[in-house]
């Protein structure tokens, strides 16, 4: 957690070669640096080179990580999990990644970016079913009920982002209420549900030598 939070997430965006709004609401605004300077960072960074096929592949998994806030241990985690679980392992390995707690705030307009969602979290101002719940990591599941905690301070910080984000971009597997404040997952999300520019299977064919 401590090294996600130092390193540059603009610089992590310049490595992919594509925007992974890891900053929130500034990565949809002119301030965004990668937009000024979307080259690969470092010396040599305008002489990108061809990737090879492992290159490929790894860049891939880099790409993930990054999006969903993880470190290796947590990654191979998952990826075990998922290929315990039934069906294509890319799909479950992604729908793992978005039943975490931090990313449903995110994808439920509660918060402007999953490290700002994982704050939040940490902070004790999120309840899930009535119960305090400070693992961002939580895997939810459908019937589930996000909600601020009962602090006036939890329910104006929740609040403010409400107001500020667009609901149409909320989650279609997510039901959000201004009132009372909260947000219901109705159903687990399907792949055609996640939108994030990933190719689950060489993330998969990469994990698995």
């Amino acid at each position: 957690m401590a090294r996600l939070l130092i390193e540059s997430k603009c610089k992590n965006c310049r490595k992919e070669g594509l925007k992974l709004f890891l900053k929130g609401s500034r990565c949809d605004s002119p301030k965004c640096s990668f937009e000024r300077n979307a080259r690969p960072p470092g010396q040599h960074g305008a002489k990108r080179r061809r990737l090879t096929d492992y290159g490929l592949h790894f860049r891939e998994k880099q790409k993930v990580k990054r999006i969903y806030g993880l470190l290796e241990k947590q990654f191979r985690r998952y990826f075990h999990e998922a290929q315990n679980q039934t069906g294509n392992t890319g799909e479950n390995l992604l729908i793992l990644m978005e039943r975490r707690l931090d990313n449903i705030l995110y994808r439920g307009g509660m918060a402007t970016s999953r490290m700002q969602a994982r704050q939040y979290i940490q902070q004790g101002h999120i309840t899930v079913n009535g119960h305090k719940m400070d693992i961002s990591s939580t895997w939810l599941k459908a019937g589930d009920v996000v909600k601020p905690g009962p602090r006036e301070k939890s329910q104006k910080l929740i609040k403010t982002v409400r107001e500020t984000t667009q609901k149409d971009k909320v989650a279609s597997w997510l039901q959000t209420s201004d009132d009372p404040l909260e947000l219901k997952v109705v159903q687990l999300p399907q792949r055609t549900d996640i939108s994030i520019p990933i190719n689950e299977q060489l993330v998969v064919e990469f994990s698995s030598r």
